[in-house]
């Protein structure tokens, strides 16, 4: 049997290690790792056109599966282009291993053609950054990537010279065991007595949770049943506590809605649940606040604290639920579910309103359909920028669905690449890319990806000819808008001329029809949506100071934001509100 060499190993370890699919753009330096995936039936080499597109399909398989997954770049910059997807894996939480190939080892530091640092470039996005210079370095420092990437949930970076790839692997076989799993984390029993004490003395309870929450929506439930709790969510928490919530009132920070800012602000204790949440504007800042989260670098980081609980959030909640007294007070409870109701009651007119006269259509007009007419378990992809708005007001979570974007990072031109990896993952399950034109053009080079590889997504294009979040920043600063107009082809015409199904929709009466068109359509597609530019949405609690290029406006042309479905859910928790 012929001898492996370092690359073969490499491929090896990545698969035991549960690694699928290794996203990428072939070349040079690359060629001996991606020559053996070729001969390693284990493992798939996804060809992107766009290296960045990689990093954001790896993180998007990543957040779906919760396994390792693998992206790659050649030598300079081939692997630099990876870092913008590894910055959005990695502060997501996604567990991924990035090969950065490099030039022949003897030339580094000599400025050599196409020479970078890899090690040094990806440093700050990525828990280990580590160049292999020696074969018998390999076996041990891929497993400790992938120990880094799967135990500390992000990015882990090795860089390969391509001339040691080739070279042969140390004699004795690598068969350690490989971490693949995370252990739960049980929190002190201090620090639950502490929070029991806490709770019990507090009138006014409000739970803040974050994508923390993730598998622990039962316990979430119980516990603010327990305590007659308000639950708000972030927006990674959205799709994991949102559904199935008799306890909603909506979300908190620039997309916000709802009570959530008069929950989070009129309590005597605030938990922030799982979260990580980056505006710290707007959290209270007098009132008590506990914080429970598995990740001790980031408790206390974005406000002041009262208790830090270190812990799984379903763990600790299953620590707290027998020992906390159940309150028998709800009026706290049942104003913040009335404010919630009332609040949406006040917003929903905005996508009811002759809608099926308006065009350009209204853009929380598409997203509402498109709630209602994708599948109960589909996942949705959403870029940056004011889709993040509509998809966080009218994409409904029940506990089947995923909905993921660039929630952390902010990324423009993330809602396709995630869509294809959030493809891969199943074939069968519909992917609904919810993209805007400026973020689906700069890197639409990978539509033909979609071709090629012949993988069932759907795109749909809210297509407003501008950068619209970029316009509501210059308008509430006082500023006009500059730069900020895209002149737009037809991409329907630009779909199929690419081999894919493409419609064009550009009265309101159509949009039901093409979507269903679309999404009845074995192969990729494409609906381009011509959407109002006028439809902006501000949060509605903001002051001047929360965010620099946010404030007040009185601008007619500013809509607060419709809010979908979730208006029949707070109507419904408001039947459970006692009457006098």
């Amino acid at each position: 049997m012929a001898k492996q060499n370092v690359a073969e190993q490499f491929v090896d370890i990545l698969a035991r290690a549960g690694v699928r699919r290794m996203y990428g753009v072939v070349g040079d330096s690359l060629n001996p790792v991606v020559d053996a995936v070729r001969r390693n039936a284990a493992i798939d080499w996804v060809h992107v056109r766009h290296e960045e597109v990689a990093a954001f399909a790896a993180g998007a398989e990543a957040q779906i599966t919760g396994k390792l997954t693998a992206c790659a770049g050649s030598c300079g910059p081939g692997n630099l282009h990876l870092i913008n997807g590894l910055y959005d894996a990695h502060r997501s939480m996604a567990p991924v291993l990035a090969l950065a190939s490099h030039i022949p080892s003897s030339e580094i530091g000599l400025s050599y053609f196409q020479e970078t640092h890899p090690e040094r470039l990806f440093q700050e996005c990525s828990h280990y950054s580590e160049m292999i210079s020696n074969p018998k370095q390999m076996p041990r420092l891929l497993q400790t990537a992938i120990q880094h990437a799967i135990g500390q949930r992000g990015v882990s970076v090795v860089t390969l010279p391509g001339d040691v790839a080739d070279q042969p692997a140390p004699d004795q076989s690598f068969e350690s065991a490989l971490v693949t799993s995370r252990p739960t984390i049980r929190p002190g029993d201090a620090e639950i007595d502490r929070l029991v004490e806490m709770i019990d003395q507090a009138d006014k309870v409000t739970l803040f949770c974050g994508a923390g929450t993730a598998g622990a929506h039962a316990e979430v439930m119980e516990f603010a049943g327990r305590v007659k709790s308000p639950v708000g969510h972030a927006l990674r928490g959205k799709e994991w506590i949102q559904y199935d919530n008799p306890y909603d009132v909506g979300m908190s920070g620039l997309l916000g809605y709802g009570a959530a800012y008069e929950a989070t602000h009129e309590c005597e204790l605030l938990i922030l649940v799982g979260t990580d949440f980056p505006y710290n504007a707007f959290l209270p800042d007098d009132v008590k606040i506990a914080q429970i989260d598995v990740r001790p670098e980031v408790i206390g980081r974005r406000s002041r604290l009262d208790l830090a609980v270190w812990g799984d959030v379903r763990e600790t909640l299953r620590c707290l639920i027998p020992r906390v007294r159940e309150k028998t007070d709800r009026r706290f409870l049942d104003k913040m579910l009335k404010k919630h109701a009332d609040a949406l009651e006040g917003v929903v007119k905005a996508y009811t309103r002759k809608v099926d006269k308006h065009v350009p259509i209204h853009p929380e007009y598409v997203a509402s359909v498109l709630d209602e007419i994708a599948d109960d378990d589909a996942i949705f992809t959403i870029d940056t920028g004011m889709n993040n708005v509509w998809g966080a007001r009218y994409i409904s979570p029940n506990g089947r669905r995923r909905i993921i974007g660039s929630f952390s990072h902010g990324s423009m031109a993330n809602a396709m690449p995630m869509a294809i990896g959030a493809q891969f993952t199943d074939r069968d399950r519909q992917v609904i890319a919810m993209a805007g034109d400026g973020g689906f053009t700069m890197l639409m080079g990978d539509f033909l990806t979609l071709v090629q590889q012949d993988l069932p997504v759907k795109i749909v294009l809210f297509n407003n000819s501008a950068l619209g979040m970029v316009e509501l920043e210059m308008l509430v600063a006082g500023l006009p808008s500059y730069g900020t107009t895209d002149v737009n082809p037809d991409f329907a015409e630009v779909a199929r001329a690419c081999g894919a199904f493409g419609v064009r929709v550009e009265k309101p009466k159509q949009l039901a029809g093409a979507l269903r068109d679309a999404f009845r359509h074995k192969g990729p597609a494409l609906v381009d949506v011509v959407t109002d530019p006028n439809a902006l949405s501000i949060p509605p609690k903001i002051k001047a100071d929360m965010v620099t290029g946010f404030a007040l406006s009185a601008s007619k042309i500013v809509l607060d934001g419709g809010v979908g479905r979730m208006l029949q859910m707070a109507r419904s928790n408001l039947r459970n509100v006692p009457r006098p």
